[in-house]
C-alpha cells in the first residue's frame, strides 16, 4: 500500500457528511443572516476546536493557583482561547481559499464559497487580533510578552502544511501557548514542570490532530499538501501511540514536578486507558473514524481539568 494511502475502504465516498458547513446548524437560526459567514469562518459553529484549546489551559490555571482559580483569569483566558483559535481558523481560510473549493468538505466554507470578501476576511482577522490585544492589559506584563510570541505561529500554522509533514507540531505550539500563559499570570514564573505539561499538550495535540488528518489525506495528497499523517502512512497506529506514551510520560514529570497529590496520578492513569482506546479503535484503513476519535479528546481535556483539582485540592 502506497504510504499514507487508505484503502477503498477509506474512501470519501464510504463517509458520512463530513462537510464543514451545516445550513440549519445554532448559527442559521439565531445569528442575523449577515453574521453568519463571520461565525463560520472563525468555527463558533464547531466548538471543539476552541474546547481543545481552552481545556489544557484551565487545568494549567488550577495546578499555577493549587485550586481554583479567580473568576477573572477564568475568564480572561476563556477570551483568549476563543479570539486565537478564531484567529487561527481565519488566517486558514485565508491562506487556504485556492485549495477549499476543491474539497468537498470545505468547498462551502463563507471564504471559498463567496460568502465573504478576502478584504472583509482580512480585516474580520485583523479585528480579532485588535480585540486580543486589549486582553493583553488585563494580565501581567511577563505575560504579555510571552503572549506576543504565539501571534505569528498561529498566523503561519496554515502555510507550514505546505512545506512540512509536521504542521500539527506547528498548531500544538500555538494553541496550547495559554498554558505558558497561565503559570507566568498566576505566578509570575514559569517552572520546568510548567513547561514538561506545555510539551505534553503538544504531543498529545499532534496524536489526536493527525487522526483528524487521515480525513483529509486523499485530498492533501491531490492539492500536494503535506501533514503528519502522510508522513506516518499505514504506521499511524505506532505513531500516534508513541506520542499518547509521550504525552503521558510528560504530564507525569510535571505533576511530580509540581508536587501534586496521589489522585492527580490515578486520573492520568485513567487518560492512558482512554488513549488506549483510541488507538484500538484507530484505523488507517478507516479514516472515517477520525472525527469521533478527533471529538473524543474533549474528554481527555476535562480529565486533566479533573487531574490538576485532584492533585491541588485533594490529599
Amino acid at each position: 500500500m502506497t504510504q499514507g494511502m487508505p484503502d477503498s475502504s477509506g474512501d470519501r465516498s464510504a463517509r458520512p457528511d463530513l462537510s464543514d458547513m451545516r445550513p440549519d446548524d445554532w448559527v442559521a437560526h439565531w445569528l442575523p443572516e449577515s453574521w453568519g459567514p463571520y461565525a463560520r469562518i472563525c468555527r463558533l459553529d464547531r466548538p471543539v476546536g476552541t474546547w481543545l484549546t481552552l481545556l489544557p489551559c484551565l487545568a494549567a490555571l488550577v495546578q499555577a493557583a493549587e485550586g481554583l482559580p479567580t473568576l477573572w483569569r477564568l475568564v480572561i483566558f476563556s477570551l483568549g482561547a476563543l479570539l486565537m483559535r478564531g484567529v487561527g481558523c481565519t488566517f486558514n481560510d485565508i491562506f487556504d481559499r485556492d485549495f477549499d473549493h476543491r474539497v468537498e468538505r470545505t468547498r462551502f466554507r463563507p471564504l471559498t464559497s463567496g460568502q465573504i470578501t478576502l478584504r472583509n476576511a482580512i480585516v474580520f482577522a485583523i479585528a480579532q487580533l485588535l480585540v486580543c490585544a486589549l486582553l493583553l492589559w488585563a494580565i501581567n506584563p511577563y505575560s504579555r510578552w510571552l503572549a506576543l510570541g504565539v501571534v505569528p505561529l498561529a498566523v503561519i500554522y496554515p502555510l507550514c502544511k505546505r512545506f512540512t509533514y509536521w504542521p500539527q507540531v506547528v498548531l500544538g505550539i500555538a494553541f496550547n501557548w495559554g498554558m505558558l500563559m497561565a503559570w507566568t499570570d498566576t505566578r509570575d514564573i514559569l517552572p520546568w514542570a510548567a513547561v514538561a505539561m506545555w510539551l505534553g499538550a503538544v504531543t498529545w495535540q499532534v496524536g489526536y490532530d493527525a487522526i483528524y488528518a487521515y480525513i483529509d489525506i486523499r485530498d492533501d495528497l491531490m492539492l500536494g499538501l503535506r501533514s503528519a499523517a502522510m508522513r506516518f502512512g499505514d504506521r499511524g497506529r505506532l505513531w500516534i501511540g508513541g506520542f499518547y506514551v509521550a504525552t503521558i510520560v510528560l504530564w507525569t514529570a510535571g505533576g511530580i514536578g509540581m508536587g501534586m497529590h496521589g489522585p492527580y496520578y490515578v486520573v492520568i492513569a485513567a487518560i492512558a486507558v482512554h488513549f488506549a482506546w483510541q488507538m484500538r479503535v484507530f484505523d488507517v484503513r478507516h479514516p472515517e473514524r477520525g472525527l469521533r476519535l478527533f471529538r473524543a479528546n474533549m474528554l481527555v481535556g476535562v480529565m486533566l481539568i479533573v487531574a490538576a483539582l485532584a492533585g491541588t485540592v485533594m490529599p
